[in-house]
Parts: structure tokens; C-alpha cells; sequence
């Protein structure tokens, strides 16, 4: 291709073209798909990826290269088709598409080399991208860029506008947002179909510098996307006048042609494609990054200094979080913060009030919140930590789901857990947090019970692969370890024991304080009772569980701060379902709380030490 005075819009049509015919070739070998979805970005397509873009064919998740995330994954088939013709895999492989011997599945997923996300819950791509602008701005400070093509069907939903005012606040002039308005979506037109002008107002609304283009016009195109690059201070989006279809005579702009592949139709649209294209010996080349990213090292992390606390101190786990985080900070300057405005609550504000260029303000917009984590953390340019009230991150499941099928490494640390919080009542206690986490198959879930096994579960968490969890709790609690604890991820660890033992009682967080009173009442009594704090519910130590269980005589009593469904509770009646002479009582949150100060609704669900001694009675009599 000639250079950028130069360009040679002839041939970024027929590449359009050509990125048409491939999307149905495709969709047509595996008889399902999304072809018109995919006609009416091909221009898009074209001039970002063979004139826009700068990225390596040969190493496609180069940090120095520039991003794309395709929001709208269902069409998938030109993302796959755009690579195939920059030449990163044999363009006959698109035939694979959604074949289950093939990592070209139905919707883009990081089993991919060239793609950072998994894609096609709608919505989502746009925070994605603003968190790798954020990093590339303001922690890499490298020129690369990042594109966002995102579906005008999508745009409805709240995460998309969100996204866009984080972009905005942040000055994120190194992000573009393309919005495909092809009109229309699956089962009807769009809200606003074509009307630009409402589009643009918005945009502009919001801060963006926005430019409507026909998006089926090269030219347009092409200097639309030279502006962006030249805008600094806002973010920019090229808002896209397309059709549905574009380019299939006799179903370009019909309804009733979404997710559908062509079938013979498929045919007699190639050949007028192909009557299209001038010059079918394309070979047309991405360009080089223009500048390297900084190297950076994210594995190894360590606390600046191991816990110091007092056995007995009165200290919460979520307070003792900050602190923790503080000091990973403090050995890696790639150790970030984000929070959706409970720095003070969550005490993230701990890194930020040392490390203020580290922090992330998200503000109340928890979908964006983990968004831009995920994005933060793609390409392994950071180690992120994102905190927010345990209950709000049950609004976020989507991102959090997507962000396992992503194969991100992302923190997330919930606070404010279960009836112990007290008096701010049911709408800010997370019950059902670890329901969430524990059916995410990528999560690792920690419920540290003290200060000193809330720090090293922090370190750890940095340390360990996949989606993280980390459950903190409002009430101060007491240390119970001493400060050279050593933890480890899925192992259990007994925190009073005899050989005397009748019972196992199982608790984290505040219960395990609670089982603990609790055995103290029952040695009053004559009866002893060992007890386990799990520290990780997910992996649970099911050896442990088992063999104390076992040792105890069979007899199992667990209490937790959560609802029925999900949690700790079932994680060890798993554990145990097959075993004879075994029997598992399990004490939790019964029905929707009410407010009250944190001891009255502990004893009012069950949960304090004198309904956890009867119980254990109770049991040991079954």
C-alpha cells in the first residue's frame, strides 16, 4: 500500500470485498453465523486493518501494537477474516469456523492469539478498551492505540455509556469507538435506526469528539480514523452510517437476515462481489508499532514487610486489605487500584493515598469497574486489584463471567459481607458473593478470617492465575495468627483442636470468631470441638475437610455469613457427599435480612456462638 498521503482507497475497497466474500465462505461451510452482520463493517474492517492499524502479524498480542476489541462478537467471521488476509493463518482455514476442532468458535475468545477478550455478551468491548487506553496513556505512556468497534444494537445497553464517560473523564484521547449503525438489530430495527443526528448529539454530549461518516465510504473512513489520531484531550468516535447486509443484493438492509448464514444465495452474491473487485492479487501489509512499550516484570509479587499485628488486636479484614495492597504496591510499580467510589470503606484508598498515579477512580458504575480491570490487566501490563462492596459485584456477574471465558487475571475484593455489616440493612450486604464466585470456573476464592491471613491472601491472590476473590468483612475482628503464618491457596488450616474432639465446626470471617466462642462454651460443658477456617472456599481443602471430619467421628457443623445456595456450606457437603457416617449440619442466613446493629443480627440468623453450641449439641445427638 502507498504511503498515507498516497493512500490507495481502489484497493481498501476491493480488500472490503474481499473480507465480505471470506465472512460468507465461512458461514456458509459451518451453515450458521452472522454474515450481514459482518457486510456492514467491512470498510471498517478494511481501512483500519490494512491502513489505521499498527500491529505485528507475526507477534499479534505485542504490547507495543495497537488494540482492537470487537464489542459486537457476533461478528466474529471478518475479525477472523482480517487476519486471515494480513496473513497470520491461511485464509482457506476460515472454512473451520465454529468447527469443534477449531479455535475459530462462534464468537472471538482469547484461545486465539490475535484476540485479548472473549466477546459477544453485548456491551462490554468498550470498557475493555478503555482500560487498556488507561494503561496505555498514563502507565506505558507508549503511542499505541486502541480501537472499539461496537454494535449499534449494543449501544442501548447502560455498560456502553458508562464506559463512554469514564473515556471521557480520563481523556483517554488514545481510544477510538467505532459504532456500526447498520439499523438493524436481531428481531427489529433499532431504537434509533438512522438517525445520526440523535447519535452525535450524545457522543458529543458525553464529552467525545464525534464524527458521523457514511461507513461504507473508504475515503471517509480513511480520514475520519487520521483525525482521531491527531485529536488529543478527548476520546474519539466515528459513528458510522452502515447497512445490514451491505453489498448482498436483495438482502442488504431486509430484516429477518440476522444470525442466518447465505446458503445458495451465498453463491450468487460472491460472484457479484467478486464483479467488484479491480484487482483480486491484493497485498495490501499492516505497518509496525511506531514505538516499543516499556518492559515490565508482574510475576514474584511480595508484601514490602510481613504482617504486624498483635495476637488478640482488634483489626477488620477489610482494613487490614488496604494495607496489604499498600505493600505489594510498594515492590512492583505495576501493582494497580481501581474502585467504584468505596476507597474509604473498601481502604484501597491506602494505595492511592501512597501511590495516587496507581489509582483508578471508577466512580458508581461497577460493570465498568470490572471492565476496565480486565482490560487493565490484558497483555500482562499490570497486576489489578478492583474493590467495591461485595453486594454491588452481583450486578457485574456478566463481566466477571466473561472475563473467565477471557482468561483474565483480575482481583476483585469484596467488602461489607453478609448481616454482620449491621445497621445499613439487606440492599448493602453481600449474601450471595460467593455463590457468584464459586461458579465462575476460572475463580479462586479467599475468606481470610483475620489481619494477618487478609494480607497474605492478597499477596497470594497477585501471585495466582484467573479471576481472584477476596471477601472482607466490616466488623474488627481478632488476630488469631501469628505474623510468620504461612498460607497457601486451597490449604485449610485448624485453629483449635484436641484429641478429645467430638465435633467439626467450619466457619470464616466473622463466624469463625463465633465457632470459636462457641467451642469455648462447649469445653465449659465437657465437650470439645475443633475448629477449621477454610481460608480458601474455592479450592476448598477437601482433604482436610475429610480427614478432621473423619477424626472428629463424622459429625460436621458449618456456619457462615451468606445465603443457603452457593457457599461455604455446600462447597463441603460436596466435599463430603460420599462419605458414610458423615452428617453436615449447616447454619447460614435464613431470608432477607433487616437492619440492626451487626452482634443482634448475628444472633437473630443464627449465626452467633450460643445458636453454634446449640446447634453442635443438637447435633452430636442426631
Amino acid at each position: 500500500m502507498k504511503g498515507d498521503k498516497n493512500v490507495d482507497i481502489q484497493a481498501l475497497k476491493d480488500m472490503a470485498n474481499k473480507l465480505r466474500i471470506d465472512s460468507i465462505v465461512a458461514t456458509n461451510a459451518s451453515k450458521s453465523g452472522h454474515p450481514t452482520s459482518c457486510a456492514s463493517m467491512a470498510e471498517i474492517m478494511s481501512v483500519l486493518f490494512f491502513h489505521t492499524m499498527r500491529y505485528k502479524v507475526s507477534a499479534p498480542r505485542d504490547p507495543s501494537a495497537d488494540r482492537f476489541i470487537l464489542s459486537k462478537g457476533h461478528a466474529a467471521p471478518i475479525l477472523y477474516a482480517a487476519w486471515a488476509e494480513a496473513g497470520l493463518f491461511p485464509v482457506d482455514e476460515l472454512k473451520n469456523l465454529r468447527k469443534l476442532d477449531s479455535d475459530l468458535e462462534g464468537h472471538p475468545t482469547p484461545r486465539l492469539s490475535f484476540v485479548d477478550v472473549g466477546t459477544g455478551s453485548l456491551g462490554q468491548g468498550l470498557a475493555v478498551a478503555a482500560g487498556m487506553a488507561y494503561v496505555g496513556k498514563y502507565f506505558d505512556q507508549t503511542p499505541y492505540r486502541v480501537y472499539c468497534l461496537v454494535g449499534d444494537g449494543e449501544a442501548a445497553e447502560g455498560s456502553i455509556w458508562e464506559s463512554l464517560h469514564f473515556a471521557s473523564h480520563y481523556k483517554l484521547d488514545n481510544l477510538v469507538v467505532i459504532f456500526d449503525i447498520n439499523r438493524l438489530g436481531q428481531s427489529e430495527p433499532t431504537s434509533l435506526q438512522h438517525q445520526m443526528d440523535i447519535y452525535d448529539a450524545r457522543l458529543k454530549a458525553f464529552g467525545l469528539n464525534s464524527i458521523v461518516v457514511d461507513g461504507h465510504d473508504v475515503s471517509e473512513l480513511v480520514k475520519a480514523f487520521d483525525e482521531a489520531a491527531s485529536v488529543t484531550g478527548r476520546p474519539t468516535a466515528i459513528v458510522a452510517k452502515t447497512y445490514k447486509g451491505r453489498g448482498f443484493p436483495g438482502i442488504e438492509d431486509a430484516e429477518n437476515w440476522h444470525g442466518k448464514a447465505l446458503g445458495a444465495e451465498g453463491e450468487k452474491i460472491i460472484k457479484h462481489l467478486q464483479s467488484q473487485i479491480k484487482n483480486s492479487s491484493l497485498s495490501l501489509k499492516p505497518r509496525a508499532p511506531v514505538a516499543e512499550a516499556p518492559a515490565v516484570h508482574i510475576a514474584d509479587i511480595s508484601l514490602s514487610s510481613p504482617p504486624s499485628y498483635k495476637k488478640g488486636e482488634l483489626v477488620a479484614t477489610r482494613l487490614a486489605y488496604g494495607t496489604a495492597l499498600k505493600k505489594i504496591a510498594d515492590t512492583n510499580m505495576r501493582v494497580i487500584a481501581l474502585d467504584g467510589d468505596t476507597k474509604n470503606s473498601t481502604f484501597s484508598d491506602k494505595l492511592r493515598n501512597a501511590y495516587p498515579e496507581r489509582y483508578i477512580e471508577c466512580f458508581i458504575a461497577e460493570q465498568n469497574l470490572v471492565g476496565v480491570a480486565t482490560g487493565a490487566a490484558c497483555r500482562d501490563r499490570a497486576v489489578v486489584f478492583a474493590s467495591t462492596f461485595a453486594a454491588f459485584f452481583t450486578r457485574t456477574f456478566d463481566q466477571i463471567r466473561m472475563g473467565a471465558i477471557s482468561q483474565s487475571n483480575i482481583n476483585l475484593a469484596g467488602s461489607h459481607c453478609g448481616v454482620s455489616i449491621g445497621e445499613d440493612g439487606p440492599s448493602q450486604m453481600g449474601l450471595e458473593d460467593l455463590a457468584l464466585f464459586r461458579a465462575v470456573p476460572t475463580a479462586t476464592v479467599f475468606y481470610p478470617s483475620d489481619a494477618v491471613s487478609t494480607e497474605r491472601a492478597v499477596e497470594l491472590a497477585a501471585n495466582t492465575r484467573g479471576i481472584c476473590y477476596i471477601r472482607t468483612s466490616r466488623p474488627n475482628t481478632a488476630v488469631i495468627y501469628n505474623n510468620d503464618e504461612v498460607f497457601k491457596v486451597g490449604q485449610a488450616k485448624i485453629v483449635r483442636q484436641s484429641g478429645a474432639d467430638r465435633v467439626l465446626l467450619l466457619g470464616a470471617g466473622v463466624t469463625l470468631h463465633e465457632a470459636l466462642a462457641a467451642a469455648a462454651a462447649l469445653h465449659q460443658e465437657g465437650i470439645e470441638a475443633r475448629v477449621m477456617d477454610p481460608f480458601t472456599v474455592k479450592p476448598l481443602d477437601e482433604a482436610a475437610v475429610l480427614k478432621h471430619a473423619k477424626a472428629v467421628g463424622g459429625r460436621v457443623l458449618v456456619v457462615e455469613d451468606h445465603y443457603q445456595a452457593g457457599g461455604l456450606g455446600e462447597a463441603v457437603m460436596s466435599a463430603l457427599a460420599m462419605e458414610r457416617d458423615v452428617i453436615v449440619k449447616h447454619i447460614f442466613v435464613r431470608g432477607v435480612p433487616r437492619s440492626g446493629p451487626p452482634t443482634a443480627l448475628l444472633d437473630m440468623f443464627g449465626l452467633s456462638a450460643p445458636h453454634i453450641t446449640a446447634a453442635a449439641k443438637t447435633l452430636l445427638n442426631a
